[in-house]
């Protein structure tokens, strides 16, 4: 399993493949940034049991990744942070019919060491807020939570959090990185991005009433050189062993009703 570099990227772009391409099967994974290290781990899985197969997993933006496939990037999965950048895709009959295979949670974190922000309603005294950009998922989802939250905190509370904003990131694990930092005081990730970063931030839960379910669909990419192995990377990632890896990173069940 490697991750796909900007050259190759490029190439793949283009499409055309590297010298040697054919000598092994490659499946391209466009994965959710928030994906990254639970891919990686089922990709190492499905390498040893598909051998002499590749995955090359891109991890960005879904917003990105959508974008990259519109314009004719190859690739044979994609899998989704939301299911608007799914849904553009779907209606331009550039995938197959998704599937939900996971949920996740935001959480609000804040860097180790900073006093005075115990909550989400104490994010307008916090100097520095950094934020998913609007069209990101995590970012929709946080503007979602803010917006919800003025229901406990005043109706000003999204113009005094959004008076904090020094920065929106392109994914989450750069929203994350400027916490991490030092760069930023507090943001909202997933909490499967927080618990990656144990340790290094404080993690504080949202109040009943005002968070949001992330939903994570997956879809077969038409017109992607390997249809069969990500079919099989599919039926990994719902199975028992995917189930069981999802859970370990905190991905949550989406509920069965939907």
């Amino acid at each position: 399993m490697r991750r796909l570099s900007a050259g190759l990227a490029l190439i793949l772009l283009l499409g055309a493949r590297p010298a040697g391409a054919h000598a092994r099967p490659e499946l391209l994974v466009f994965e959710a940034a928030s994906l990254k290290d639970v891919f990686a781990r089922l990709a190492a899985g499905f390498e040893a049991a598909h051998p002499p197969v590749h995955v090359i997993l891109d991890a960005a933006g879904s917003q990105e990744l959508r974008a990259q496939i519109e314009h004719g990037a190859a690739a044979d999965l994609f899998a989704s942070a939301d299911r608007r950048q799914m849904d553009r895709l779907l209606a331009g009959h550039l995938v197959e019919a998704p599937v939900l295979f996971a949920c996740n949670r935001p959480v609000l974190v804040a860097r180790a060491g900073l006093e005075g922000v115990a909550s989400l309603g104490d994010l307008p005294r916090a100097q520095r807020l950094v934020l998913g950009a609007p069209e990101v998922p995590i970012g929709a989802y946080a503007e979602t939570v803010i917006r919800r939250a003025a229901a406990l905190y005043g109706a000003d509370f999204p113009a005094r959090v959004a008076a904090r904003v020094v920065s929106r990131e392109l994914n989450v694990r750069q929203v994350l990185a400027k916490v991490v930092l030092g760069e930023a005081d507090a943001a909202i990730v997933y909490a499967t991005d927080a618990a990656a970063a144990r340790g290094k931030v404080r993690v504080i839960q949202l109040p009943p009433g005002v968070g949001v379910l992330a939903e994570y669909p997956i879809a077969r990419v038409r017109g992607g050189g390997q249809p069969a192995l990500a079919q099989a990377f599919l039926d990994l990632l719902r199975g028992p062993a995917g189930a069981a890896a999802l859970a370990a990173a905190g991905f949550v069940p989406c509920p069965s009703s939907r």
